[in-house]
């Protein structure tokens, strides 16, 4: 899931990407890094400032009709393609056959980016501006691409009809395909240092002492902070999971999702395998983790987890997954016994 920025002022790191981004030419980006950095609100930065009838160094004005368009997702000359599931989510528009396939229960919204889509988008490039300010294609995540919808694209970013400019968002852009990669300049997405991160959590109503608590259990991403923020879960809790997991608390998780649960796991495993080679944790305060672990159960762990996280999204009972899950950890933390 990612939150949208439409609309509201982006953050600071956000704000001198774009200035830096914007002052160098090209026409198709690939905006990459983890999650949490940015990249879609980055991604729609640039798409607002390519269209905005009064630009300026910083991007995007606001206030003109372009901007309003976008805004409330009607600009003609703006072709967003993400799988229908964030579509739905950040309230841009379906296809009409699209919409009306889902609404009357056909098939579920996509959970990747649909070759159907991306037709309508290759029938985007080629028509002409709507507004005069040429076009934009926006693709996010991009790695939700198969292999088809993303050979289509590639025809197009090598060819672009006239004015449009493409901009590719992924938090894995490892598996995007070679040759789009090639056909884009590359932006590393950058992380904001913790001060500057605290900062605008706090300008975001996240109280300082809890910012910093999500920053840690978030590894210092900002935008996964507000999200955890959002989550309804305690922060003052983050602290006390790995002792709660060593004793097999199911109750410390009976309200957290699957994917919550697999994700502060994956964290504490990785920091138990960082303490054990003498490197900081990244996620936990040394003195919150349990220990020591053997590496091989620590190893062992870790492949369960990646194991589990490939089946989340399917149809389960949510409170024998939890038990599963908070079993697995207690044997693992416990096999120093």
């Amino acid at each position: 899931m990612v939150t949208d920025s439409i609309g509201a002022a982006p953050p600071p790191w956000i704000v001198a990407q774009t200035r830096q981004l914007l002052a160098q030419r090209g026409h198709a980006w690939l905006l990459h890094g983890p999650s949490g950095l940015g990249q879609y609100a980055l991604a729609m930065a640039l798409a607002r400032a390519w269209l905005c009838e009064q630009v300026g160094p910083d991007g995007a004005c606001g206030v003109c009709g372009s901007c309003h368009a976008i805004e409330v997702r009607t600009h003609a000359d703006l072709c967003v393609l993400m799988p229908e599931i964030q579509m739905l989510e950040l309230a841009w528009p379906l296809s009409e056959k699209a919409q009306s396939d889902i609404d009357d229960k056909k098939r579920k919204a996509s959970k990747e980016i649909r070759v159907e889509a991306m037709r309508d988008a290759v029938e985007f490039s080629q028509r002409t501006s709507a507004r005069g300010r040429g076009k934009v294609i926006l693709v996010f995540p991009a790695e939700q691409m198969n292999a088809i919808s993303a050979n289509a694209l590639l025809k197009t970013l090598e060819e672009p009809a006239g004015d449009v400019k493409f901009v590719l968002a992924s938090e894995s852009a490892h598996q995007l395909l070679p040759t789009i990669r090639s056909r884009c300049l590359g932006h590393s997405m950058r992380w904001p240092d913790l001060q500057t991160s605290q900062t605008w959590m706090q300008s975001q109503g996240i109280a300082a002492a809890q910012a910093l608590l999500l920053l840690q259990a978030t590894g210092g991403r900002p935008e996964d902070a507000i999200m955890y923020a959002a989550s309804g879960r305690d922060p003052l809790a983050w602290s006390a999971l790995p002792k709660a997991m060593a004793r097999g608390d199911v109750a410390f998780v009976k309200e957290w999702t699957a994917p919550q649960i697999i994700d502060a796991l994956h964290k504490l495993c990785h920091d138990l395998m960082a303490h054990q080679m003498g490197a900081k944790p990244r996620f936990f305060n040394a003195v919150d983790l349990c220990g020591p672990v053997p590496f091989s159960a620590l190893s062992g762990w870790g492949k369960a987890l990646a194991e589990a996280m490939r089946t989340m999204d399917h149809p389960f009972n949510n409170g024998l997954m939890q038990e599963a899950l908070v079993g697995q950890a207690k044997t693992a933390l416990n096999s120093h016994h």
